[in-house]
């Protein structure tokens, strides 16, 4: 005799019942595998964006700002490099280039950076369009930027809101894209970057020349020259608030961290900042693993009294078998059965549902970071569904062993 039949015709008597027990076990897999999922993705995300800067100069002081400020592009409040430092360090010829960046500037949101155009090309790899700049009124754009190639734009001082705002009619028609506020300066799009899963994607990268020009400062070259890039002028090259250096090779990198990790600078890998800030990122793991563990203990309560419940709803189709001379094996398959299939149903779809919730929020953040998070479902997300799973298995043999062994007719008195 076969459980099967018996366990569709309860399925659909209960079917209510059934379906909030399944998506009380869905809900708690769910937030469980989401966080867990998320904390990889943030990590892993932000190596990736940190992955092609591979040594950052800055002035002495604290490494996850300058991290912060040269990888992310957060806006911060770091110290300037001396004018001499910066002269020097840009005119250095052992790593294959050093460009400087410089800030200050945005376009509707996006951050303006000023850069070379080795930075550029090193970054993103290779343009998706157009070209990199070669004067001081192009720009480059981020591949996530609202921008097309010929749009031209002027830069306005200080970061402002409204990066995702829809440009005018009058402005997308015109190819103009300007601001009430703006700088006395007209760029022009001339190229596209690939996507570097970074907050680089929403920039726009513009000759470093025109952004200290733009503010009052000396270009970095002889007055009157309105050439771009390097060398740069030790007499007419501002303070910077960090610059990034591109290695010719491994050996070379750690040579140069050396040279820079001076009184008047320090030099550090993006890595090692990341594993700093880790660190101090380390009770906000620790907080969402506690959540974690909390949820699962939560859930297991809860299918200790939905199981309960669901086999006293139960009983009196178990007490009707024994009655009509089901063995007793067959009795507990049934009702061991019907509460494990909807235990199986439950971490199933948790396990679904939390990867679509981790999606939703790696989506969320990204829109706000700029960085690409991509969540996965790794060891540690099936090993909760697992736990789930044979905690459930196990809770549903116990109340099913108790109704099989329950004499006839001490069952019959109690229904």
């Amino acid at each position: 005799m076969t459980p099967w039949p018996v366990l569709r015709a309860a399925r659909r008597r209960y079917r209510f019942t059934a379906v909030v027990f399944v998506l009380l076990v869905a809900a708690g897999v769910a937030l469980s595998v989401a966080i867990l999922s998320q904390e990889r993705a943030l990590r892993t995300g932000s190596a990736r964006a940190a992955d092609r800067f591979d040594l950052v100069v800055a002035a002495p002081g604290s490494q996850t700002d300058a991290l912060l400020t040269a990888v992310y592009l957060q806006p911060g409040a770091v110290r300037l490099l001396a004018p001499e430092v910066t002269a020097a360090l840009l005119n250095d010829d052992r790593p294959a280039f050093a460009s400087p960046l410089a800030f200050g500037d945005s376009l509707r949101g996006s951050p303006i950076v000023g850069a070379i155009p080795a930075l550029v090309a090193h970054l993103s790899d290779g343009l998706a369009e157009g070209r990199v700049f070669a004067a001081r009124s192009e720009a480059v754009i981020g591949a996530a930027s609202p921008l097309r190639l010929g749009d031209r734009f002027r830069p306005t001082h200080g970061v402002h809101a409204g990066a995702a705002e829809e440009h005018d009619d009058d402005e997308a028609e015109e190819g103009h894209h300007g601001e009430a506020d703006g700088h006395d300066v007209e760029l022009t799009v001339v190229g596209r970057m690939t996507p570097t899963g970074s907050p680089w994607d929403r920039a726009i990268v513009v000759p470093v020349e025109l952004v200290w020009a733009v503010h009052g400062l000396p270009d970095g070259h002889a007055e009157g020259e309105a050439r771009i890039g390097p060398p740069f002028d030790p007499a007419r090259t501002p303070g910077i608030p960090a610059a990034v250096l591109h290695a010719k090779d491994v050996a070379g990198a750690y040579r140069l961290r050396q040279a820079y990790t001076a009184d008047g600078s320090m030099a550090f890998f993006p890595a090692e900042a990341l594993i700093k800030l880790y660190g101090v990122l380390g009770d906000l793991r620790r907080l969402m693993a506690l959540l974690a563990i909390v949820t699962q203990a939560l859930v297991l309560l809860a299918l200790v009294a939905s199981v309960v419940i669901l086999l006293r709803l139960l009983t009196p189709q178990f007490v009707t078998l024994r009655a009509l001379g089901a063995p007793r094996r067959y009795v507990f398959a049934v009702a061991w059965g019907f509460t494990a299939a909807l235990v199986a149903a439950g971490v199933l779809l948790g396990l679904g549902g939390g990867w679509a919730l981790s999606f939703a929020i790696s989506r969320a953040l990204a829109t706000q970071t700029g960085i690409a998070l991509q969540p996965t479902l790794g060891a540690a997300e099936l090993l909760v569904a697992l736990m789930v799973l044979l905690i459930g298995f196990a809770l549903a043999a116990l109340p099913a062993w108790l109704i099989q062994r329950r004499p006839l007719a001490e069952a019959l008195a109690g229904e």
